[in-house]
């Protein structure tokens, strides 16, 4: 007796035991899953919230001017080492930026001993054209090379002439020139100036490499612009040598000199402010946009926007800067510009964000002149004394909380637009970040998964757990459930490439199963209940679905091949041009349809699985009290059994539902991962999975773009977590509802 009371204080120690390393290992591993959820979301607004930095500017170097020339223009190379700036002489001076000899004089250029007038042009090409009083141009491009002697860095300043140390004569007559306009591109160049007379004229000069010498020899043509204003304040060149812009007091003229056989004035209009007059014009990167600056600090974007017969100019927006604006200064790549003011203010401005990123005041001395690095990451002020040089902290001025989501006018877009387009071939190119459409491609794929899979997996599990019998129940719930291990790789290539050309070449067919399965059934069961009872009751009820499978697939079988047939009758022989001409429905082969199909088909298992384990587990005692109260078995499922399910139920829809949300490979190969916005069922999507399968292996590392990417991430965690959260608020409110049951 002893040792048995032994033995059982023993095995009551190893169960105490056993109990507390259950106890304690549960709780351990509910507690890594809940911190290793929270470095997750840590690490994603780590990489986030940069993109949200406020911008800012720190003071680097600073020395004082040699002499106080008024600077018509400066620049910087790349690494922030050597600077250079061109008098309003046309003194071409290159200075060090380094500790070591700043200030010094590195390199100093005269074009002409009387320089008449100065341009430049736009800010990635750094070139400049000078006259003099005769009339002659010369094209002068400061440089900066690159060298490593003792392994060390060394930027050395050059010159370079990109047509040649050779003068151009535009003024026919040797006369001073005014209101100088230059550009260039591969293979032309272009000058535009006002004589003496009033006279607009331009230059078309054309290069030929010569085959012998291996030189490129420069040619050039004069013409005179027809429709000049009298009076003319600014001219400016596209790079493409397509438009010339001629500024007089507020009007802008378009001349379109694309064919110099036809030079014409393509439009005119007014781009002043209200109450106020334009003292400024320049373009912006890439050249589609004007900004128009007035006098009262507004400055106004215009580009081209596609109206009734043509493309117009037309007010976009306007930013506001805090007094009169002195100089406009476009970044090198992105849509950014900064401005300076009279009482030695500096602005730094978005286009695309439509926002001001900066106003700060770093100068009393007045008037500045200012230069942005290639880079964005410096600036180089001067004033009437003082040259320095700032460090800038904007790194992502083109994300802000409007682009993200809110539609944005973007240039040569019709309309504001939610646009997700993040990369392109051309350094002009404008980045379209909105999380919108991508957002709404993951709504929209999940919610035509859930409208496929939610009413087969529902039925599925009612049928299996409630009326199907248990040898067969013994088959079906494995078998459904082994599905979900399917990898969804496979059934994306197989939706891809096997489904979506069945689908699009019998469309009319597969509308028709739409009709045929639910009447066939029907149909089958109405003759099924006007069977004779002796013949009815040979077969269990359990067993039944064997008995309507063979109806469903020749029911099937029928539709599909009376597609073609239909398809001749009601759309001409072609669904697919019918839908698109007559009925104005884009339609493309991996579209919604495929998706709602392959991936309904992948959350079919957890559905099933989640609903059925619910179902059955209602308690028997409960499914009998109705039956012996008279309930028929239906009256039981629906005012008994689903009731007392329902919270599992809904557990497995809203299972289903993440799982529908998260999905990527799916998304990605059965549909055509176009960022758009439309309900309609035979065009496809974007979803934020896929986007960010599709992005992140080409983005640079700490970019916007990667940085957009996981705060697309972010938001795909947000979803998932609401609805596990709205999932978990109302399967509890369910289960204290139908507990007393």
């Amino acid at each position: 007796m002893e040792r048995d009371l032994a033995t059982t204080l023993q095995a009551n120690k190893k169960r105490v035991v056993k109990d507390k390393l259950v106890k304690y290992g549960v709780t351990t591993g509910g507690s890594l899953v809940l911190v290793t959820l929270l470095l997750i979301f840590g690490y994603l607004l780590y990489v986030v919230l940069p993109i949200f930095a406020p911008v800012s500017i720190e003071e680097t170097q600073s020395f004082q001017r040699k002499d106080a020339t008024p600077i018509y223009a400066q620049g910087i190379d790349e690494q922030n080492e050597v600077a250079y700036q061109m008098d309003e002489q046309g003194l071409l001076r290159f200075y060090s930026l380094r500790d070591d000899d700043l200030g010094q004089t590195l390199l100093q250029y005269q074009a002409f001993e009387n320089t008449n007038e100065i341009t430049k042009t736009m800010p990635a090409k750094g070139i400049f054209a000078l006259t003099n009083m005769k009339g002659e141009v010369k094209i002068v491009k400061p440089s900066f090379g690159t060298t490593y002697p003792n392994d060390k860095r060394l930027i050395t300043p050059e010159l370079d002439f990109p047509l040649g140390e050779d003068v151009f004569v535009v003024s026919e007559n040797q006369q001073p020139l005014h209101h100088l306009a230059f550009e260039m591109n591969e293979e032309n160049a272009g000058i535009a100036a006002v004589n003496t007379d009033g006279e607009g004229v331009y230059m078309l000069i054309s290069g030929e490499e010569n085959f012998m010498t291996g030189d490129v020899e420069w040619s050039q043509e004069l013409f005179t612009l027809p429709g000049f204003p009298n009076k003319v304040d600014q001219l400016l060149l596209t790079p493409n040598l397509r438009k010339l812009f001629v500024r007089s007091a507020n009007d802008l003229m378009v001349y379109d000199i694309s064919d110099t056989d036809d030079i014409h004035i393509e439009s005119a209009f007014k781009v002043n402010a209200k109450g106020s007059n334009v003292n400024n014009v320049q373009l912006l990167t890439g050249a589609s946009s004007l900004l128009v600056a007035n006098e009262n600090g507004v400055i106004s974007q215009w580009f081209e926007v596609l109206g009734e017969n043509k493309r117009e100019f037309t007010f976009i927006r306007d930013f506001k800067a805090p007094a009169k604006v002195t100089h406009i200064v476009p970044e090198f790549y992105r849509k950014g510009f900064l401005t300076t003011t009279e009482a030695g203010e500096l602005s730094i401005f978005h286009t695309t964000g439509e926002t001001e990123l900066l106003t700060e005041s770093i100068s009393k001395a007045g008037a500045l002149n200012i230069a942005i690095s290639p880079r964005a990451n410096a600036i180089l002020v001067s004033d009437k004394d003082v040259i320095k040089l700032y460090s800038v902290d904007n790194e992502h001025p083109e994300i802000t909380w409007s682009a993200l989501w809110q539609e944005v006018w973007y240039e040569g877009y019709p309309e504001p637009q939610y646009i997700w387009q993040s990369t392109s071939a051309s350094d002009d190119f404008e980045a379209k970040m909105s999380l919108v459409p991508i957002s709404f491609g993951t709504i929209k794929a999940a919610f035509y998964a859930m409208l496929f899979a939610v009413p087969i997996a529902i039925s599925a599990a009612i049928y299996t757990a409630y009326f199907m019998s248990p040898g067969i129940r013994s088959y079906i719930k494995p078998t459904v459930e082994i599905m979900e291990a399917l990898p969804t790789v496979i059934l994306g290539f197989l939706a891809g490439l096997w489904l979506a050309p069945i689908v699009e070449n019998q469309l009319p067919g597969i509308i028709l199963l739409l009709i045929t399965l639910p009447a066939s059934i029907l149909v089958a069961a109405i003759i099924w209940t006007n069977l004779p009872k002796s013949m009815s009751d040979k077969v269990s009820e359990g067993v039944l679905p064997l008995v309507l499978l063979p109806i469903l697939v020749a029911t099937g079988y029928f539709s599909m091949a009376f597609s073609e047939t239909l398809e001749l009758w009601l759309f001409n022989g072609d669904t697919r041009v019918f839908l698109t001409n007559d009925l104005g429905i884009n339609f493309d082969q991996r579209n919604s349809l495929i998706v709602g199909i392959a991936m309904g088909f992948a959350v079919i298992p957890t559905i099933f699985s989640i609903a059925e384990d619910a179902i059955f587990s209602v308690p028997k005692s409960l499914t009998m009290g109705s039956l012996a109260l008279g309930a028929t078995r239906w009256q039981t499922l629906a005012k008994v059994v689903i009731l007392t399910a329902s919270p599992g139920i809904f557990s497995a829809v809203m299972m289903g539902m993440g799982r529908a949300v998260g999905e990527t490979m799916i998304v990605l190969m059965a549909t055509g991962n176009t960022p758009i916005m439309d309900w309609n069922i035979f065009e496809g999507m974007r979803t934020l999975s896929a986007n960010i399968a599709v992005e992140m292996p080409e983005s640079e590392v700490g970019s916007s773009h990667y940085r957009v990417l996981f705060l697309a991430a972010f938001v795909l965690f947000i979803f998932t977590f609401f609805f596990n959260t709205v999932a978990e608020f109302v399967r509890q409110r369910l289960r204290e509802k139908y507990s007393s049951l």
